[in-house]
C-alpha cells in the first residue's frame, strides 16, 4: 500500500520493483571492503523465478550506481552446488539462466551458501569454479524472510550501517 502511488505517479522500468539495502560492514574484507548489497529484504515476499531474476539484476545495477566498484553476484541458499535439491534449487537456477540471457556479462552463481559467498577459503572448498566464490558483494536472498533476518543480524551483531530500504525498479528515485 505504502508503494501504490509511486508505481501509480512514477512507473516502473522492470518487471517488477524491489527493495535492497546498502550495507557497510566495519573493518570487513569481505565483499567490496566490507559493502555489500542485501536484496530483497523489505519487499517481495517470495519471489518466483522471473522476479528473483529481476531482483538480481536491479540489485547488480545499483550496486554499480551506488559504489562504482563491479558487481559479483551470489543468489543464496541454505545449499551450495546441489548440495540439496528442492523447488527453490530450481527457481534459483532457472533465476541465473534468465539472468545470463538477459546480460551475458554480469558475474553471477549460485545457488549458495553465503560463507562460500563472500569467504574465499570456504568458496575453494565448496565451490572452487565458482566465478563470485568468495568475492560476492550483492547478495541475492531467496525470499524476504531470510533477507531481512540477515541484514538486521548483520546490523546488529557486526554493527554494519545500513542504509534503505531503497526501491529499485523505478523510473525515479
Amino acid at each position: 500500500e505504502t508503494l501504490r502511488p509511486a508505481l501509480q505517479i512514477i512507473k516502473s522500468t522492470s518487471d517488477i520493483v524491489s527493495s535492497f539495502f546498502l550495507m557497510e560492514v566495519p573493518n570487513c574484507t569481505y565483499g567490496e571492503n566490507g559493502t555489500f548489497v542485501f536484496s530483497d529484504c523489505g519487499l517481495i515476499q517470495k519471489p518466483n523465478t522471473l522476479e528473483l531474476a529481476s531482483i538480481a539484476i536491479e540489485s547488480s545495477k545499483s550496486f554499480g550506481l551506488l559504489t562504482n566498484a563491479e558487481p559479483k553476484v551470489a543468489m543464496l541458499s541454505y545449499s551450495t552446488k546441489g548440495s540439496a535439491e528442492d523447488e527453490d534449487f530450481i527457481r534459483i537456477h532457472n533465476a541465473i539462466d534468465i539472468v545470463k540471457k538477459q546480460n551475458s556479462s554480469l558475474i553471477i552463481d549460485g545457488e549458495m551458501q553465503v560463507d562460500a559467498a563472500i569467504i574465499p577459503e570456504v568458496s575453494n572448498i565448496k565451490c572452487a569454479d565458482s566465478p563470485v566464490g568468495g568475492y560476492a558483494n550483492t547478495l541475492i536472498f531467496p525470499d524476504l524472510n531470510s533477507g531481512n533476518i540477515a541484514y538486521k543480524l548483520t546490523e546488529r551483531l557486526a554493527r554494519a550501517k545500513s542504509y534503505g530500504q531503497i526501491t529499485q525498479g523505478l523510473t525515479k528515485p
